[in-house]
């Protein structure tokens, strides 16, 4: 028995201490899972090294006139090595001396927490010896400049601990300017000019050794790469900055005040077909409006801008001659058991071919494409096949969609379906195309490929260049040609468009549009009009095409292309021309004549010292306190007069230097974009107007 009891106490030990050596080691994972598990995941990872793709910066988008438009700027995220041996060293002397200044101009650099927040921050990752720990992410480069001269900061990556990641994100300076056209450079989500061009801007990525650190982020190891990565090239596109600035406003303009659903405005240089702005503006749910799609390049129906294409097809088959007598039948006229119905009634009933274009009849429109081509409808769509309406532009943007245009024997041919094409309806076309059409007409018949992007450039210097490109010498004939401008011209002098050019300085040629359009599965019951003009200007020497369109709300009281199309188009045609061409026209004979007669602005101390100088008297009418003055000439009389500055309200700069320019409207907090040389003869923001910090002014020079 005591041999038995024996060897059960001894079976009975060896359990229990099995039992609680399970405990031990039980407890023992528990422990090192939970308490110490951040602590030696951290070190797990901090031992992981790989080579990881280092993306390359993506070159810059400029516009002609050298502007940015999209560009690449750092970012960086901040951590901090609280093992390095400079910090652990006697008792962690450098870290405590440094601590309550770091902490402090921290707290001033960004501003979120105190210096007494900081300081405890930095403390506690001291305290836990913390390999990375994260200071801050997402800084910019100026920040980044100023962090690395504060205390403990300025003494180096290996005695501070310091560690700077960073990473490149994509800027648009001017956020809402042709921002679709410019586009987005996100990893998945690129559009526009990023898109299309990404193999050029991209570069090519390097190779660099980081280590996985907490969080599954990647650090550096050091700051040598074993490929270097290269930089992305830059591309100028053909977009003029003031041009665009000013498309975007007046378009913007009419779609608030019209509380209009989409709207674009393209604006096309007719001798190169050069895009200088391209305009798309959508409304969002909170009311507001932003570049949220590219609505020149979608096709919709037309409506009545489309009517130019019927004529040109009439005229060139010698179907109808201008004075040829036509019938509106009272403003409706059926057919195939439908009605075509003009927008609104005229006065006259018999006209000519001519004046039914001028009043943008549906109804002539409808009858002589019924007439001449209902027998042979091919011949009529062979002309826009020569026009290009039922292909893609070829412009250098993706994402253009094609048009439709039926055909006879589809199952959406109909006897109604010609008529109602002649006057814009059972067809889609996109803006661009209604702009490359009417650009041809005001470019003598020659059909230029619309584009965007001019030359390819690396540090300045041209790789490649891309010039204008003729897509076909003649869209028609040039006795067609002159008939069709001759109807252009007619519409915006006894047209639907009279009153809107009625004393104009110089003469319009354009068309105007209105189209009833579906909305989804509602139809047409909502009464949803898209207004448009298209046309160009100076009409006897064509500088510029320039297309609009907006699709308003349902039921907009006001709905008419040349009320709110033509205005848009208006605005822009009269800023390009006093800019542009008017200053371009100037005889350069009249700039010779001595004149007693001037206009100049600036500061007054600065004109003092000049008329000193120059010895010519003057009356001073300003106080001793007043910076800014006006300084008019007239009959050998010289006069300096006060020139009011409220920072609130845009000053008059007409008359004004550069210089005089940059200084007063910085000190405002505005920015500056000029163009041209010499004095200010044009501004983007009138006199007047209320200003905000940081808004953009654009100044023309003569």
């Amino acid at each position: 028995m005591d041999v038995k009891r024996d060897i059960l106490w001894r079976v009975y030990l060896s359990y229990i201490l099995v039992v609680l050596a399970c405990v031990a080691i039980f407890g023992k994972a528990i422990y090192i899972q939970q308490v110490q598990g951040s602590h030696w995941r951290s070190m797990s990872d901090s031992l992981h090294q790989k080579l990881d793709e280092i993306e390359a910066e993506r070159g810059t988008i400029y516009s002609e006139d050298g502007q940015m438009l999209s560009t690449s700027i750092p970012q960086f995220d901040l951590y901090i090595d609280f093992r390095v041996d400079a910090l652990r060293e006697k008792n962690g002397r450098l870290f405590r001396e440094n601590l309550d200044s770091l902490s402090e101009s921290l707290a001033g650099l960004f501003k979120d927490m105190s210096a007494g927040e900081y300081k405890a921050l930095l403390k506690e990752g001291y305290k836990n010896e913390e390999g990375y720990f994260p200071l801050k992410k997402k800084i910019s480069f100026r920040e980044y400049e100023q962090l690395r001269h504060f205390p403990l900061f300025k003494l180096g990556r290996y005695k501070s601990g310091l560690i700077a990641q960073e990473k490149t994100i994509r800027l648009n300076p001017y956020q809402m300017l042709a921002f679709r056209t410019i586009g987005l450079a996100r990893d998945s989500n690129k559009v526009g000019l990023e898109m299309t061009y990404d193999s050029i801007l991209r570069g090519r990525n390097g190779k660099q050794f980081v280590r996985r650190i907490a969080g599954g982020v990647n650090v550096p190891v050091d700051d040598t790469y074993e490929i270097e990565p290269e930089t992305g090239k830059d591309i100028v596109s053909t977009i003029d900055v003031f041009i665009q600035d000013v498309t975007e406003n007046a378009l913007m303009k009419m779609m608030v005040k019209n509380e209009a659903q989409t709207g674009c405005a393209i604006v096309m240089e007719v001798k190169t077909g050069k895009i200088k702005a391209i305009a798309n503006l959508g409304k969002r749910s909170d009311g507001s409006y932003w570049e949220d799609f590219n609505y020149a390049i979608s096709p919709t129906e037309p409506g009545s801008t489309f009517k130019l294409a019927t004529m040109l097809a009439l005229l060139e088959d010698k179907k109808v001659s201008l004075n040829q007598m036509i019938t509106l039948e009272h403003g409706a006229w059926k057919i195939a058991g439908q009605t075509v119905y003009d927008s609104e009634v005229h006065k006259e009933n018999d006209v000519t071919v001519q004046h039914a274009f001028e009043l943008s009849s549906n109804v002539a429109m409808a009858k002589m494409a019924a007439q001449h081509y209902s027998s042979n409808p091919n011949q009529f769509l062979r002309h826009l096949k020569k026009m290009r309406m039922d292909t893609l532009t070829g412009v250098d943007l993706s994402g253009e969609r094609k048009p439709v245009i039926y055909r006879p024997g589809g199952k959406f041919w109909g006897p109604t379906t010609l008529p109602w094409m002649a006057f814009g309806y059972n067809l889609s076309v996109s803006p661009l195309q209604t702009t490359v059409l009417y650009n041809a007409i005001a470019n003598n018949g020659k059909i230029m490929r619309p584009y965007l992007v001019s030359a390819v450039k690396e540090e300045g210097i041209l790789l490649q260049e891309f010039g204008p490109r003729v897509i076909d010498e003649s869209v028609c004939s040039s006795q067609t040609l002159q008939k069709l401008k001759a109807c252009l011209e007619g519409v915006c002098i006894s047209g639907t468009a009279k009153e809107l050019f009625k004393g104009s300085p110089y003469k319009v040629a354009g068309k105007t549009g209105t189209a009833l359009v579906a909305d989804g599965n509602r139809g047409y019951a909502d009464k949803i009009y898209q207004s448009s003009f298209a046309g160009y200007f100076p009409a006897e020497n064509p500088q510029y095409t320039c297309v609009v369109i907006i699709k308003n709300k349902a039921h907009a009281p006001v709905y008419y292309g040349a009320a709110v199309a033509g205005p848009v188009f208006k605005e822009i045609a009269d800023r390009l021309y006093s800019t542009y061409i008017r200053q371009a026209n100037t005889v350069m004979a009249q700039a010779k004549k001595d004149s007693s007669v001037f206009n100049y602005a600036g500061n007054k101390k600065d004109i003092a010292y000049l008329s000193q100088k120059l010895r010519l008297s003057y009356s001073d009418s300003t106080g001793r306190t007043d910076e800014w003055i006006d300084m008019k000439g007239k009959d050998a009389v010289v006069v300096l007069s006060k020139k009011p500055v409220d920072k609130n309200t845009m000053p008059q700069l007409k008359g004004m230097g550069l210089k005089d320019v940059v200084l007063l409207c910085e000190n405002m907090g505005l920015k500056v974009n000029a163009k041209g040389r010499g004095k200010v003869a044009e501004q983007s923001i009138l006199p007047g107007q209320p200003v905000v910090k940081g808004q953009l002014v654009n100044v023309a020079l003569n």
